[in-house]
């Protein structure tokens, strides 16, 4: 389960990067914004995750 939310997290923060360079690339500032949302929802889930495993060693 844990490794399937780190992946989670990696594919959010992967689509998010190309999202957001996409939207800057033709000047699509809504497409931006979203990019830099996904990328930040990723990053919440990969602290979520390494909290959870700072817990269990």
């Amino acid at each position: 389960m844990a490794q399937d939310e780190k992946a989670k997290a990696k594919t959010e923060q992967a689509k998010g990067k190309v999202k957001e360079t996409l939207g800057q690339a033709v000047g699509n500032e809504r497409m931006t914004a979203e990019g830099k949302a996904e990328q930040s929802k990723g990053d919440a889930r990969q602290a979520k995750e390494k909290t959870k495993d700072a817990f269990r060693h």
